[in-house]
Protein backbone atom coordinates (compact mmCIF):
# COMPACT_ATOMS: atom_id res chain seq x y z
CA UNK A 1 0.00 0.00 0.00
CA UNK A 2 2.59 2.60 0.82
CA UNK A 3 4.56 1.49 -2.23
CA UNK A 4 1.22 2.23 -4.22
CA UNK A 5 1.32 6.16 -2.57
CA UNK A 6 4.67 6.28 -3.00
CA UNK A 7 4.03 5.93 -7.02
CA UNK A 8 0.67 8.11 -6.76
CA UNK A 9 3.29 11.09 -5.12
CA UNK A 10 5.42 10.43 -7.44
CA UNK A 11 3.81 10.85 -10.77
CA UNK A 12 1.68 13.81 -9.18
CA UNK A 13 5.09 15.26 -9.01
CA UNK A 14 6.15 14.55 -12.45
CA UNK A 15 2.62 15.62 -13.60
CA UNK A 16 3.08 18.98 -11.36
CA UNK A 17 6.70 19.43 -12.92
CA UNK A 18 5.49 18.86 -16.41
CA UNK A 19 2.75 21.50 -16.17
CA UNK A 20 5.27 23.85 -14.49
CA UNK A 21 7.90 23.35 -17.47
CA UNK A 22 4.75 23.41 -20.31
CA UNK A 23 3.57 26.69 -18.46
CA UNK A 24 7.29 28.19 -18.22
CA UNK A 25 7.46 27.17 -22.25
CA UNK A 26 4.40 28.87 -22.80
CA UNK A 27 5.03 31.87 -20.98
CA UNK A 28 8.51 32.12 -23.08
CA UNK A 29 6.72 31.41 -26.19
CA UNK A 30 4.12 34.53 -25.64
CA UNK A 31 6.74 36.82 -24.41
CA UNK A 32 9.15 36.51 -27.07
CA UNK A 33 6.42 37.85 -29.54
CA UNK A 34 6.95 35.01 -31.91
CA UNK A 35 4.73 32.54 -33.63
CA UNK A 36 5.70 28.91 -33.68
CA UNK A 37 3.95 25.65 -35.46
CA UNK A 38 5.04 22.31 -34.04
CA UNK A 39 4.11 19.15 -36.04
CA UNK A 40 4.00 15.57 -35.18
CA UNK A 41 4.48 13.39 -38.28
CA UNK A 42 3.78 10.07 -36.71
CA UNK A 43 1.01 11.28 -35.01
CA UNK A 44 -0.03 13.77 -37.44
CA UNK A 45 -0.72 16.49 -34.95
CA UNK A 46 -0.23 20.20 -35.06
CA UNK A 47 0.05 23.14 -32.60
CA UNK A 48 0.25 26.57 -32.66
CA UNK A 49 2.10 28.23 -29.80
CA UNK A 50 3.06 32.03 -29.30
CA UNK A 51 1.90 35.01 -30.26
CA UNK A 52 -0.27 33.71 -33.35
CA UNK A 53 -2.45 36.35 -33.78
CA UNK A 54 -0.27 38.99 -33.75
CA UNK A 55 0.55 37.39 -37.36
CA UNK A 56 -2.40 35.96 -38.93
CA UNK A 57 -6.33 35.88 -38.12
CA UNK A 58 -7.07 32.11 -39.27
CA UNK A 59 -6.07 29.29 -37.36
CA UNK A 60 -3.61 26.43 -38.46
CA UNK A 61 -5.72 22.78 -37.89
CA UNK A 62 -4.00 20.49 -40.15
CA UNK A 63 -0.30 20.78 -41.73
CA UNK A 64 -2.12 21.64 -45.14
CA UNK A 65 -3.07 24.82 -43.34
CA UNK A 66 0.53 25.78 -43.91
CA UNK A 67 -0.33 26.45 -47.36
CA UNK A 68 -2.28 29.60 -46.18
CA UNK A 69 0.56 31.07 -44.73
CA UNK A 70 1.98 31.21 -48.11
CA UNK A 71 -0.98 32.85 -49.61
CA UNK A 72 -0.67 35.52 -47.51
CA UNK A 73 2.87 36.63 -49.10
CA UNK A 74 3.60 39.04 -51.43
CA UNK A 75 3.82 37.24 -55.12
CA UNK A 76 7.13 36.68 -55.44
CA UNK A 77 8.07 35.10 -52.40
CA UNK A 78 5.29 32.71 -52.61
CA UNK A 79 7.26 29.37 -54.07
CA UNK A 80 10.12 30.16 -51.43
CA UNK A 81 7.91 29.80 -48.48
CA UNK A 82 6.02 26.96 -49.68
CA UNK A 83 9.51 25.20 -50.33
CA UNK A 84 10.62 26.15 -46.98
CA UNK A 85 7.28 25.38 -45.02
CA UNK A 86 7.28 22.27 -46.55
CA UNK A 87 11.21 21.32 -46.03
CA UNK A 88 11.16 17.62 -45.67
CA UNK A 89 10.45 17.68 -49.20
CA UNK A 90 13.83 18.66 -50.15
CA UNK A 91 15.31 16.44 -47.10
CA UNK A 92 16.88 19.41 -45.50
CA UNK A 93 16.72 19.67 -41.25
CA UNK A 94 17.48 23.16 -41.14
CA UNK A 95 16.39 26.58 -43.67
CA UNK A 96 15.01 30.16 -42.70
CA UNK A 97 14.17 32.77 -44.93
CA UNK A 98 12.18 36.16 -44.84
CA UNK A 99 9.27 37.43 -47.08
CA UNK A 100 7.04 40.53 -47.18
CA UNK A 101 3.51 40.06 -46.08
CA UNK A 102 0.50 40.79 -48.60
CA UNK A 103 0.33 44.29 -46.68
CA UNK A 104 3.07 44.94 -47.96
CA UNK A 105 4.86 46.72 -44.87
CA UNK A 106 5.25 43.55 -42.62
CA UNK A 107 8.38 41.73 -43.09
CA UNK A 108 9.04 38.09 -41.26
CA UNK A 109 11.37 36.05 -40.62
CA UNK A 110 10.70 31.85 -41.08
CA UNK A 111 12.94 29.25 -39.73
CA UNK A 112 12.47 25.54 -39.97
CA UNK A 113 13.61 22.43 -38.17
CA UNK A 114 13.33 18.76 -39.29
CA UNK A 115 13.88 15.64 -37.11
CA UNK A 116 14.82 12.85 -38.75
CA UNK A 117 14.69 8.83 -37.79
CA UNK A 118 17.51 6.66 -38.78
CA UNK A 119 15.98 5.84 -42.23
CA UNK A 120 15.90 9.84 -43.09
CA UNK A 121 12.15 9.82 -42.29
CA UNK A 122 10.89 13.10 -40.75
CA UNK A 123 9.40 12.74 -36.95
CA UNK A 124 8.71 16.57 -36.33
CA UNK A 125 8.59 20.12 -37.70
CA UNK A 126 8.99 22.86 -35.75
CA UNK A 127 8.22 26.74 -37.54
CA UNK A 128 9.63 29.72 -35.93
CA UNK A 129 7.75 33.39 -37.29
CA UNK A 130 9.54 36.40 -36.28
CA UNK A 131 8.18 39.86 -37.16
CA UNK A 132 11.63 41.57 -38.28
CA UNK A 133 9.91 44.57 -39.93
CA UNK A 134 11.65 47.19 -37.80
CA UNK A 135 15.10 45.80 -38.19
CA UNK A 136 14.40 45.43 -41.94
CA UNK A 137 13.34 49.04 -41.30
CA UNK A 138 16.55 50.07 -40.21
CA UNK A 139 18.33 48.08 -42.48
CA UNK A 140 16.98 49.89 -45.62
CA UNK A 141 17.26 53.25 -43.96
CA UNK A 142 21.12 52.18 -43.48
CA UNK A 143 21.11 51.00 -47.20
CA UNK A 144 19.46 54.06 -48.66
CA UNK A 145 21.93 56.38 -46.52
CA UNK A 146 25.09 53.30 -48.05
CA UNK A 147 23.67 53.90 -51.41
CA UNK A 148 21.92 57.35 -52.07
CA UNK A 149 22.16 60.86 -52.13
CA UNK A 150 20.12 62.52 -49.01
CA UNK A 151 19.60 65.94 -50.85
CA UNK A 152 18.15 64.51 -54.24
CA UNK A 153 17.70 60.93 -53.84
CA UNK A 154 19.81 59.97 -56.71
CA UNK A 155 22.52 57.33 -56.60
CA UNK A 156 25.66 58.69 -54.48
CA UNK A 157 28.62 57.96 -55.41
CA UNK A 158 29.33 54.46 -53.91
CA UNK A 159 26.75 52.81 -55.40
CA UNK A 160 27.54 54.75 -58.71
CA UNK A 161 30.74 53.06 -58.52
CA UNK A 162 29.25 49.91 -57.62
CA UNK A 163 26.63 49.65 -60.64
CA UNK A 164 29.33 51.19 -62.98
CA UNK A 165 31.99 48.13 -61.78
CA UNK A 166 29.25 45.34 -62.70
CA UNK A 167 28.75 47.27 -66.14
CA UNK A 168 32.03 47.08 -66.82
CA UNK A 169 32.33 42.81 -65.81
CA UNK A 170 29.47 41.82 -67.82
CA UNK A 171 30.11 44.47 -71.13
CA UNK A 172 31.33 41.81 -74.09
CA UNK A 173 31.06 42.54 -77.89
CA UNK A 174 32.45 45.65 -78.17
CA UNK A 175 29.76 47.08 -75.62
CA UNK A 176 30.44 51.10 -74.51
CA UNK A 177 29.93 52.29 -71.41
CA UNK A 178 29.79 56.21 -71.01
CA UNK A 179 30.45 57.85 -68.10
CA UNK A 180 29.58 61.99 -67.92
CA UNK A 181 30.35 64.26 -65.48
CA UNK A 182 28.07 67.57 -65.82
CA UNK A 183 29.15 70.57 -63.00
CA UNK A 184 26.81 73.36 -62.26
CA UNK A 185 29.18 76.64 -63.30
CA UNK A 186 29.72 79.02 -60.46
CA UNK A 187 28.20 76.89 -57.88
CA UNK A 188 30.31 78.54 -54.98
CA UNK A 189 28.92 82.01 -56.49
CA UNK A 190 24.95 81.18 -56.26
CA UNK A 191 25.78 79.51 -52.76
CA UNK A 192 27.75 82.60 -51.17
CA UNK A 193 25.54 85.16 -52.63
CA UNK A 194 22.12 83.36 -52.57
CA UNK A 195 22.69 81.56 -49.98
CA UNK A 196 23.00 77.40 -49.57
CA UNK A 197 19.55 76.97 -49.20
CA UNK A 198 18.73 78.30 -52.48
CA UNK A 199 21.79 76.19 -53.88
CA UNK A 200 20.11 73.35 -52.42
CA UNK A 201 17.10 73.76 -54.04
CA UNK A 202 18.93 74.57 -57.04
CA UNK A 203 20.82 71.32 -57.02
CA UNK A 204 17.32 68.88 -55.88
CA UNK A 205 15.58 70.69 -59.26
CA UNK A 206 18.74 69.84 -61.49
CA UNK A 207 19.04 66.55 -59.86
CA UNK A 208 15.06 66.01 -60.30
CA UNK A 209 15.45 66.78 -64.47
CA UNK A 210 18.32 64.35 -64.70
CA UNK A 211 16.36 61.49 -62.85
CA UNK A 212 13.97 61.79 -66.03
CA UNK A 213 16.82 59.88 -67.94
CA UNK A 214 16.99 56.55 -65.27
CA UNK A 215 16.22 53.06 -66.19
CA UNK A 216 17.53 49.71 -66.86
CA UNK A 217 20.61 51.27 -68.76
CA UNK A 218 21.02 55.04 -67.61
CA UNK A 219 21.95 55.85 -64.15
CA UNK A 220 22.76 58.94 -62.25
CA UNK A 221 24.64 59.96 -59.61
CA UNK A 222 24.92 63.37 -56.88
CA UNK A 223 28.51 63.37 -56.68
CA UNK A 224 29.05 66.39 -54.43
CA UNK A 225 27.64 69.91 -54.06
CA UNK A 226 27.47 70.91 -57.65
CA UNK A 227 28.72 67.58 -59.48
CA UNK A 228 26.45 64.83 -61.19
CA UNK A 229 27.97 62.01 -63.12
CA UNK A 230 26.30 59.89 -65.50
CA UNK A 231 26.45 56.45 -66.84
CA UNK A 232 25.01 54.72 -70.23
CA UNK A 233 25.62 50.81 -70.75
CA UNK A 234 25.25 50.76 -74.55
CA UNK A 235 24.52 54.25 -75.35
CA UNK A 236 22.24 55.25 -78.60
CA UNK A 237 19.08 57.16 -79.36
CA UNK A 238 17.40 58.84 -76.43
CA UNK A 239 20.12 56.63 -74.11
CA UNK A 240 23.47 58.45 -75.32
CA UNK A 241 25.63 61.33 -74.51
CA UNK A 242 24.34 63.59 -77.06
CA UNK A 243 20.83 63.13 -76.41
CA UNK A 244 21.24 63.73 -72.86
CA UNK A 245 23.42 66.62 -73.70
CA UNK A 246 20.90 68.69 -75.79
CA UNK A 247 18.15 67.89 -73.47
CA UNK A 248 20.10 69.22 -70.24
CA UNK A 249 20.78 72.23 -72.62
CA UNK A 250 17.49 72.76 -73.46
CA UNK A 251 15.98 72.92 -69.66
CA UNK A 252 18.68 75.30 -68.56
CA UNK A 253 17.46 77.72 -71.33
CA UNK A 254 14.60 78.14 -69.43
CA UNK A 255 15.00 79.01 -65.15
CA UNK A 256 14.46 77.16 -62.39
CA UNK A 257 11.95 78.57 -59.99
CA UNK A 258 12.81 78.46 -56.59
CA UNK A 259 10.15 78.51 -53.44
CA UNK A 260 10.35 81.70 -52.85
CA UNK A 261 9.25 82.25 -56.41
CA UNK A 262 12.51 83.36 -57.17
CA UNK A 263 13.92 82.45 -60.93
CA UNK A 264 17.47 81.21 -60.81
CA UNK A 265 19.32 80.00 -64.74
CA UNK A 266 22.77 78.51 -64.78
CA UNK A 267 25.07 77.01 -67.45
CA UNK A 268 26.69 73.51 -67.08
CA UNK A 269 30.14 72.07 -68.09
CA UNK A 270 30.57 68.17 -69.02
CA UNK A 271 33.58 65.96 -69.39
CA UNK A 272 32.82 62.13 -71.03
CA UNK A 273 35.18 59.35 -71.02
CA UNK A 274 33.94 56.23 -72.64
CA UNK A 275 34.72 52.08 -71.53
CA UNK A 276 36.96 50.61 -73.07
CA UNK A 277 38.89 53.47 -75.58
CA UNK A 278 39.58 55.54 -72.38
CA UNK A 279 39.77 53.16 -69.53
CA UNK A 280 38.48 50.27 -67.93
CA UNK A 281 38.18 50.18 -64.24
CA UNK A 282 35.16 52.15 -62.70
CA UNK A 283 37.41 54.07 -61.55
CA UNK A 284 39.61 55.50 -64.57
CA UNK A 285 36.91 56.04 -66.00
CA UNK A 286 35.34 58.55 -63.54
CA UNK A 287 38.56 60.05 -63.12
CA UNK A 288 39.26 60.58 -66.60
CA UNK A 289 35.53 61.81 -67.31
CA UNK A 290 35.95 64.25 -64.26
CA UNK A 291 40.02 65.77 -66.23
CA UNK A 292 37.92 66.55 -69.10
CA UNK A 293 35.26 68.57 -67.31
CA UNK A 294 37.77 71.15 -65.97
CA UNK A 295 39.27 71.11 -69.73
CA UNK A 296 35.77 71.71 -70.73
CA UNK A 297 35.28 74.71 -68.51
CA UNK A 298 38.51 76.03 -69.92
CA UNK A 299 37.36 76.13 -72.93
CA UNK A 300 34.38 78.21 -72.21
CA UNK A 301 31.30 77.46 -69.22
CA UNK A 302 28.30 75.46 -71.02
CA UNK A 303 30.95 73.37 -73.16
CA UNK A 304 31.37 69.62 -73.50
CA UNK A 305 34.53 68.24 -73.86
CA UNK A 306 35.55 64.13 -74.92
CA UNK A 307 38.26 62.28 -73.17
CA UNK A 308 41.39 62.23 -75.43
CA UNK A 309 45.23 60.93 -74.87
CA UNK A 310 46.67 64.34 -75.23
CA UNK A 311 44.17 66.09 -72.50
CA UNK A 312 45.45 62.94 -70.15
CA UNK A 313 48.92 63.45 -70.79
CA UNK A 314 48.54 67.08 -70.36
CA UNK A 315 46.94 66.31 -66.91
CA UNK A 316 49.66 64.16 -65.57
CA UNK A 317 52.02 65.86 -66.86
CA UNK A 318 50.62 69.49 -64.80
CA UNK A 319 50.41 66.52 -61.38
CA UNK A 320 53.99 66.02 -62.10
CA UNK A 321 54.88 69.76 -62.20
CA UNK A 322 52.78 70.01 -59.25
CA UNK A 323 54.21 67.85 -57.27
CA UNK A 324 57.69 69.39 -58.17
CA UNK A 325 56.18 72.61 -57.61
CA UNK A 326 55.73 71.60 -53.95
CA UNK A 327 59.62 70.82 -53.70
CA UNK A 328 60.79 74.25 -54.90
CA UNK A 329 58.35 75.64 -52.40
CA UNK A 330 60.01 74.06 -49.71
CA UNK A 331 63.89 74.82 -50.69
CA UNK A 332 63.19 77.68 -52.51
CA UNK A 333 64.17 76.42 -55.76
CA UNK A 334 63.56 79.45 -57.72
CA UNK A 335 65.49 82.77 -59.17
CA UNK A 336 64.55 86.31 -59.75
CA UNK A 337 65.08 88.02 -63.49
CA UNK A 338 64.50 91.80 -64.01
CA UNK A 339 63.82 93.24 -67.12
CA UNK A 340 64.60 96.91 -67.99
CA UNK A 341 61.85 99.64 -69.11
CA UNK A 342 63.24 102.69 -70.29
CA UNK A 343 62.02 106.19 -71.38
CA UNK A 344 61.25 106.39 -74.44
CA UNK A 345 62.39 110.39 -75.05
CA UNK A 346 65.57 109.95 -72.94
CA UNK A 347 66.91 106.24 -72.79
CA UNK A 348 66.97 106.19 -69.20
CA UNK A 349 66.61 103.36 -66.70
CA UNK A 350 62.69 104.23 -65.54
CA UNK A 351 62.27 100.59 -63.50
CA UNK A 352 63.04 97.18 -63.39
CA UNK A 353 60.36 94.31 -63.66
CA UNK A 354 61.02 91.75 -61.41
CA UNK A 355 60.36 88.21 -63.05
CA UNK A 356 60.30 84.81 -61.20
CA UNK A 357 62.36 81.59 -62.97
CA UNK A 358 62.35 77.99 -62.13
CA UNK A 359 64.85 75.09 -62.85
CA UNK A 360 63.96 72.18 -61.91
CA UNK A 361 66.58 69.53 -60.12
CA UNK A 362 67.07 68.13 -63.69
CA UNK A 363 68.54 70.61 -64.89
CA UNK A 364 65.04 71.87 -66.97
CA UNK A 365 63.96 75.14 -67.18
CA UNK A 366 60.12 75.23 -66.88
CA UNK A 367 57.88 78.35 -68.07
CA UNK A 368 56.05 80.76 -65.77
CA UNK A 369 53.47 80.25 -68.36
CA UNK A 370 53.43 76.42 -67.51
CA UNK A 371 53.71 76.18 -63.83
CA UNK A 372 51.98 80.09 -62.48
CA UNK A 373 48.32 78.75 -63.80
CA UNK A 374 49.19 75.25 -61.53
CA UNK A 375 50.10 77.02 -58.66
CA UNK A 376 47.05 79.55 -58.87
CA UNK A 377 45.06 77.11 -59.05
CA UNK A 378 45.96 74.83 -55.88
CA UNK A 379 47.31 77.92 -54.08
CA UNK A 380 50.69 77.75 -54.12
CA UNK A 381 50.92 80.81 -55.45
CA UNK A 382 50.89 82.34 -52.06
CA UNK A 383 53.41 80.71 -50.69
CA UNK A 384 55.45 81.87 -54.56
CA UNK A 385 54.24 85.65 -54.64
CA UNK A 386 55.36 85.69 -50.91
CA UNK A 387 58.99 84.84 -52.06
CA UNK A 388 58.92 87.22 -54.92
CA UNK A 389 58.18 89.67 -52.71
CA UNK A 390 61.07 89.43 -50.18
CA UNK A 391 63.63 88.32 -52.76
CA UNK A 392 63.22 91.27 -54.86
CA UNK A 393 62.56 93.86 -52.40
CA UNK A 394 66.05 92.42 -50.39
CA UNK A 395 67.65 92.75 -53.68
CA UNK A 396 66.45 95.79 -54.98
CA UNK A 397 67.00 97.60 -51.44
CA UNK A 398 70.90 96.59 -52.15
CA UNK A 399 71.24 97.96 -55.28
CA UNK A 400 69.58 101.35 -54.25
CA UNK A 401 72.44 101.38 -51.35
CA UNK A 402 74.93 100.65 -53.75
CA UNK A 403 74.28 102.40 -56.60
CA UNK A 404 72.15 105.46 -55.62
CA UNK A 405 70.32 105.37 -58.55
CA UNK A 406 66.74 106.64 -58.70
CA UNK A 407 64.42 103.58 -60.52
CA UNK A 408 61.09 101.93 -59.65
CA UNK A 409 60.87 97.81 -58.85
CA UNK A 410 57.59 96.23 -60.39
CA UNK A 411 56.25 93.04 -58.50
CA UNK A 412 53.49 91.29 -60.74
CA UNK A 413 50.95 90.14 -58.11
CA UNK A 414 48.05 87.32 -58.41
CA UNK A 415 44.44 88.00 -58.25
CA UNK A 416 44.69 85.07 -54.94
CA UNK A 417 47.69 87.17 -53.62
CA UNK A 418 45.84 90.96 -53.92
CA UNK A 419 42.64 89.09 -52.41
CA UNK A 420 43.86 88.00 -49.54
CA UNK A 421 43.52 90.12 -46.47
CA UNK A 422 46.85 90.33 -44.93
CA UNK A 423 48.51 91.35 -48.72
CA UNK A 424 48.74 95.21 -47.76
CA UNK A 425 50.15 94.32 -43.79
CA UNK A 426 52.04 91.93 -45.77
CA UNK A 427 53.66 93.59 -48.29
CA UNK A 428 54.06 96.79 -45.91
CA UNK A 429 56.35 94.75 -43.59
CA UNK A 430 58.88 93.72 -45.92
CA UNK A 431 59.17 97.24 -47.04
CA UNK A 432 59.86 98.26 -43.22
CA UNK A 433 62.14 95.44 -42.74
CA UNK A 434 64.23 96.54 -45.59
CA UNK A 435 63.99 100.39 -45.32
CA UNK A 436 61.99 100.76 -48.62
CA UNK A 437 60.32 103.83 -49.38
CA UNK A 438 56.51 103.00 -50.90
CA UNK A 439 56.90 105.41 -53.57
CA UNK A 440 60.27 103.25 -55.26
CA UNK A 441 57.29 100.49 -55.63
CA UNK A 442 55.01 99.50 -58.02
CA UNK A 443 52.27 96.77 -57.99
CA UNK A 444 51.36 94.57 -61.54
CA UNK A 445 47.97 93.34 -60.90
CA UNK A 446 46.04 91.52 -64.31
CA UNK A 447 42.46 92.34 -64.98
CA UNK A 448 41.40 89.06 -63.93
CA UNK A 449 41.54 91.02 -60.57
CA UNK A 450 38.81 92.65 -61.58
CA UNK A 451 36.09 90.18 -61.83
CA UNK A 452 35.61 89.64 -58.54
CA UNK A 453 34.11 91.83 -55.91
CA UNK A 454 35.27 94.78 -58.03
CA UNK A 455 34.50 97.51 -54.83
CA UNK A 456 37.24 95.49 -52.68
CA UNK A 457 39.81 95.52 -54.89
CA UNK A 458 39.25 99.57 -55.49
CA UNK A 459 39.66 100.01 -51.83
CA UNK A 460 43.13 98.17 -51.66
CA UNK A 461 43.93 100.37 -54.54
CA UNK A 462 43.03 103.11 -52.64
CA UNK A 463 45.09 102.30 -49.60
CA UNK A 464 47.97 101.25 -51.54
CA UNK A 465 47.57 104.93 -52.96
CA UNK A 466 47.47 106.35 -49.58
CA UNK A 467 50.63 104.48 -48.35
CA UNK A 468 52.52 105.88 -52.06
CA UNK A 469 52.72 102.55 -53.56
CA UNK A 470 52.15 102.42 -57.37
CA UNK A 471 50.01 100.09 -59.17
CA UNK A 472 49.87 99.21 -62.85
CA UNK A 473 47.03 97.55 -65.20
CA UNK A 474 48.80 94.58 -66.72
CA UNK A 475 48.33 92.87 -69.98
CA UNK A 476 45.87 95.98 -70.63
CA UNK A 477 43.38 95.00 -73.48
CA UNK A 478 43.09 90.83 -73.56
CA UNK A 479 40.74 90.57 -70.10
CA UNK A 480 38.04 92.56 -68.43
CA UNK A 481 38.60 95.57 -70.47
CA UNK A 482 36.02 97.70 -69.45
CA UNK A 483 36.06 101.43 -70.42
CA UNK A 484 33.84 101.75 -67.68
CA UNK A 485 36.05 100.24 -65.15
CA UNK A 486 38.68 101.73 -66.27
CA UNK A 487 37.66 105.60 -65.03
CA UNK A 488 36.89 104.36 -61.62
CA UNK A 489 40.52 102.31 -60.84
CA UNK A 490 42.75 104.70 -58.85
CA UNK A 491 45.81 103.30 -60.68
CA UNK A 492 48.57 105.06 -61.90
CA UNK A 493 49.89 102.85 -64.78
CA UNK A 494 48.46 101.17 -68.06
CA UNK A 495 50.72 98.43 -69.39
CA UNK A 496 49.74 97.65 -73.42
CA UNK A 497 50.14 93.78 -73.62
CA UNK A 498 52.42 92.45 -76.49
CA UNK A 499 49.79 91.11 -78.46
CA UNK A 500 49.09 94.42 -79.71
CA UNK A 501 52.38 95.80 -79.92
CA UNK A 502 53.53 92.50 -82.07
CA UNK A 503 51.21 93.66 -84.90
CA UNK A 504 50.59 97.86 -83.98
CA UNK A 505 52.71 98.51 -87.20
CA UNK A 506 51.57 95.77 -89.89
CA UNK A 507 47.81 95.44 -88.59
CA UNK A 508 45.62 98.27 -89.35
CA UNK A 509 42.93 97.20 -86.11
CA UNK A 510 45.82 97.06 -83.58
CA UNK A 511 47.41 100.36 -84.59
CA UNK A 512 43.80 102.05 -84.09
CA UNK A 513 43.82 100.49 -80.55
CA UNK A 514 47.17 101.09 -79.61
CA UNK A 515 46.17 104.98 -80.63
CA UNK A 516 43.52 104.76 -78.30
CA UNK A 517 44.70 102.72 -75.31
CA UNK A 518 47.76 105.77 -75.32
CA UNK A 519 45.16 108.96 -76.18
CA UNK A 520 42.80 108.01 -73.28
CA UNK A 521 45.34 107.21 -71.02
CA UNK A 522 47.22 110.25 -70.92
CA UNK A 523 43.99 111.99 -70.58
CA UNK A 524 43.05 110.17 -67.36
CA UNK A 525 46.52 110.99 -66.46
CA UNK A 526 47.93 107.43 -66.26
CA UNK A 527 51.39 106.35 -67.38
CA UNK A 528 51.81 104.37 -70.45
CA UNK A 529 54.28 101.34 -70.69
CA UNK A 530 54.54 99.08 -73.97
CA UNK A 531 55.42 95.80 -73.23
CA UNK A 532 56.79 93.33 -75.82
CA UNK A 533 58.93 96.24 -78.27
CA UNK A 534 61.08 94.26 -80.46
CA UNK A 535 62.36 95.97 -83.50
CA UNK A 536 63.22 99.65 -83.97
CA UNK A 537 59.89 100.03 -86.34
CA UNK A 538 57.70 99.71 -82.73
CA UNK A 539 59.54 101.74 -80.79
CA UNK A 540 59.62 104.55 -83.59
CA UNK A 541 55.57 104.00 -83.63
CA UNK A 542 55.36 104.55 -80.31
CA UNK A 543 57.61 107.00 -79.56
CA UNK A 544 55.85 109.19 -82.08
CA UNK A 545 52.35 108.83 -80.51
CA UNK A 546 53.52 109.86 -77.01
CA UNK A 547 53.94 106.15 -75.14
CA UNK A 548 56.05 106.82 -72.13
CA UNK A 549 58.04 104.09 -71.51
CA UNK A 550 58.72 100.66 -73.33
CA UNK A 551 59.94 97.23 -72.15
CA UNK A 552 60.79 94.64 -74.51
CA UNK A 553 63.59 92.91 -75.71
CA UNK A 554 64.71 95.62 -78.43
CA UNK A 555 66.30 97.54 -75.06
CA UNK A 556 66.90 94.92 -72.85
CA UNK A 557 66.42 91.28 -71.99
CA UNK A 558 65.05 89.82 -68.37
CA UNK A 559 68.46 89.93 -67.07
CA UNK A 560 69.79 87.90 -64.46
CA UNK A 561 71.06 89.31 -60.86
CA UNK A 562 74.92 89.19 -62.27
CA UNK A 563 73.68 90.92 -65.27
CA UNK A 564 71.37 93.74 -63.59
CA UNK A 565 74.11 94.70 -61.51
CA UNK A 566 76.32 94.71 -64.57
CA UNK A 567 74.03 97.60 -66.09
CA UNK A 568 73.67 99.45 -62.98
CA UNK A 569 77.40 99.99 -62.69
CA UNK A 570 77.30 101.64 -65.76
CA UNK A 571 74.16 104.08 -65.48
Amino acid sequence: MDELHYQIDLLTALNHKLKDRETMYQLICETSQNAFIFYDFTKKHIEVLGSWNSFFNFQVEDVKDLNVIVDCTEDKFMIPMKELLFLEKSGKDLDSGECCLADHKTWIEIKVSIKYDEGHNPLNKTIRIQNITHGKIQKDELLYMAYYDGLTGLYNRNKFVKVLSEWIKKAVNNEIISVMFVDIDGFRKINDGMGMIVGDELVQQFGQFLNEFNSDDVIISHFTSDIFCIAIYDPCGSRSVEYIYNAIEDRITKPFLLSDRRELTMTVSYGVAEYPEAATTAVELINYAEIVMFRSKKNGKGSIQYFNAKILDDFLQNVVIEHKLKEAIAIHNFTVCYQPQYSVKTHALRGIEALIRWQDLDGTMVSPSVFIPIAEKNGLIISIGDWIIEESIKTYADWKQRYRYAFVLSINISAIQYRKRDFIPKLLSVLKKYNIECKDIELEITESVLIEDFDDVVQKMLTLRDYGIHVSLDDFGTGFSSLSYLKGLPINTLKIDKSFIDSVTKDEASNIIVNSIITMAQKLGFEIIAEGVETREQYDYLKGIGCNTIQGFLLGKPKTYEEMEALLSRE
